[in-house]
């Protein structure tokens, strides 16, 4: 009774996560059922029957005959009225061609491979399904493009479709649903370069002697990703501890063959099929390459730490938050200098604990920097995981890694606003004119049957089952305590996929930027679940969420 109460204390505390329970009826089949012609009179003769089964067997014949014939025709219709489109479409294709190079040709290469490798797991899979009563099951159906097995394709064809991978598993407002949760498993590994060819790239960027611009650096990688590589290191000028983000070699050519041939492949199909035009494939694809070929540029992620800086400074929050100092004359495109800060994540609770007095102060601190960013920074720190929200040994918090940032328009952020007050007091009609105003089409949205919708999916929010692990490695010169909130992402996720679900039946569509928002939420309520058990984030008066109280500080900011 005592454990049933606490849950039911933790669930009204929690305001951002959903559980779900699995609906059988979703999986119906549906069964052929025999026609069975009744006669008048008795049976007909044998001879009549075959008879008249050959004339329906004809008949069918001729329809299949004349269905793919006036298919075909189709076709061949939408084809011609598109022929004045054709030259821009092959002059587009060379263009994006020639702008490949030769290194389409090898990765064209190492595509067939992946698809050999992951087209033999299924086989072998599929061999054990198939002589089984169960039948083939539905994630084989589709051979490779099921989600289990596009997933371990894109895990084998690297960086791009393992960041492409990402991307769907961050957009449930762009595509299906067993797609989203299948990508949640998409990890980002990946064996460390070795540092003779770092060191080659530190050389061919920085255009002098390494020893003249670093005291030393450390060989062995601090962490090493599909695109990038970390190294520590100190400044030979200020003997400043930095940390050297390194592009791998042959990350970007490969990055722009792949992009390209999936807008080549994009093209074509809205070609060929123009009712795709209404998906904005093409649209879709364009975003997804700008937004990766930012995240290989890091003179792009210099400038978003330095206006994170300049927000944090404006805003009077420079001793309560930071980000780290870009070392400028020692980045380039390829290379990022930057100071190294030493503290730890949010989810190490007794660490924290020795560092500041009262750890709830700290997620705070965390959310008004966050949420201020929304409305008066360029951009919003998209990825506050663990790993890049830590508190400092100074007390101050630290934003790390800003690869992937996020931008909200005024009107998205104004329904956002809305939304979030709405969640917090359980208001669902206010909370469905916001994601009407935030998805609007310009249908006419039957907002209380789409505020009943949204009351059936939230009612049953209630509190994961939060693990914390604390695992202590202990080296001759330090201990290092490190803590983790391990929760179910997918039943997380759950949120999203119900939710745009539940909107798409009333034709919403959402911009990507809510399903990055929500994202980060959910992290924070992981902190707050961990720091400030008895705190609701979106209630406390402590945490500013709303513009119009910061209407003073945006001012000195602009």
């Amino acid at each position: 009774m005592a454990a049933a109460a606490a849950r039911g204390a933790a669930a009204a505390r929690s305001p951002l996560v959903l559980h779900r329970h699995p609906h059988p009826a979703h999986h119906r089949r549906l069964r052929l059922l025999p026609l069975v012609a009744g006669g008048g009179g008795g049976s007909p003769p044998r001879v009549g029957r075959r008879i008249r089964a050959s004339r329906e067997k004809g008949r069918r014949v001729g329809v299949r005959v004349f269905a793919r014939y006036s298919q075909a025709q189709d076709f061949s219709t939408r084809l011609q009225d598109r022929a004045g489109e054709l030259p821009k479409l092959v002059e587009d294709l060379l263009q994006t061609s020639i702008s490949t190079g030769p290194r389409g040709a090898f990765r064209f290469a190492q595509g067939i491979q992946a698809v050999l490798g992951v087209g033999g797991e299924w086989l072998n899979d599929f061999s054990k399904t198939a002589n089984t009563s169960a039948g083939i099951p539905a994630q084989m159906q589709l051979g490779l493009l099921s989600p289990l097995y596009l997933r371990r394709l894109f895990e084998r064809m690297g960086a791009t479709y393992i960041k492409l991978g990402q991307f769907v598993a961050s957009a449930p407002t762009l595509f299906p649903a067993e797609y989203v949760e299948e990508f949640q498993n998409c990890f980002d590994r990946a064996p460390p370069v070795p540092y003779s060819e770092i060191e080659s790239i530190l050389r061919e960027e920085l255009q002098q002697p390494l020893d003249s611009v670093y005291e030393y650096i450390d060989p062995v990688p601090i962490a090493s990703a599909s695109i990038a590589q970390v190294h520590g290191a100190r400044l030979k000028s200020s003997q400043k501890d930095v940390v050297i983000k390194v592009l791998k070699p042959g990350i970007e050519d490969t990055l722009v063959a792949d992009l390209n041939f999936i807008y080549v492949v994009a093209r074509i199909l809205e070609f060929l099929n123009p009712e795709l035009q209404r998906t904005s494939l093409v649209g879709i694809v364009k975003d997804i390459k700008e937004s990766m070929l930012e995240e290989v540029d890091f003179r792009k992620e210099a400038t978003n730490i330095e206006a994170f800086q300049r927000y944090i400074d404006a805003m009077g929050f420079d001793r309560q938050a930071k980000a780290p100092f870009v070392y400028r004359h020692c980045s380039t495109k390829r290379v990022l200098t930057m100071e190294r800060l030493y503290g730890v994540p949010l989810t190490d609770l007794d660490s924290i604990r020795s560092l500041v007095p009262d750890p709830e102060l700290t997620l705070v601190t965390a959310l008004n920097v966050w949420f201020g960013s929304l409305i008066s920074c360029e951009s919003f720190h998209a990825d506050v995981h663990a790993g890049n929200l830590w508190l400092l040994r100074d007390g101050r918090v630290g934003f790390l890694d800003f690869g992937i940032v996020g931008r909200i328009s005024p009107r998205t952020w104004a329904a956002m606003e809305v939304f979030l007050a709405s969640f917090a007091t359980d208001d669902y009609n206010a909370m469905a004119s916001a994601l009407s105003e935030m998805g609007a089409t310009g249908n006419d949205i039957n907002v209380n049957e789409f505020a009943k919708d949204l009351e059936k999916i939230f009612s049953s929010i209630q509190d994961l089952d939060t693990e914390v692990i604390v695992a202590t490695a202990r080296t001759p010169d330090a201990t290092a305590v490190s803590a983790n909130v391990v929760v179910d992402d997918r039943q997380m996720n759950a949120l999203f996929l119900d939710l745009v679900r539940v909107s798409e039946s009333y034709g919403l569509k959402f911009p990507r930027e809510f399903a990055l928002l929500m994202k980060q939420l959910l992290y924070f309520d992981r902190y707050t679940r961990l720091l400030a058990p008895s705190m609701n984030m979106l209630r406390d008066e402590r945490v500013n969420i709303s513009s119009r109280q910061q209407a003073r500080r945006v001012d000195r900011f602009q």
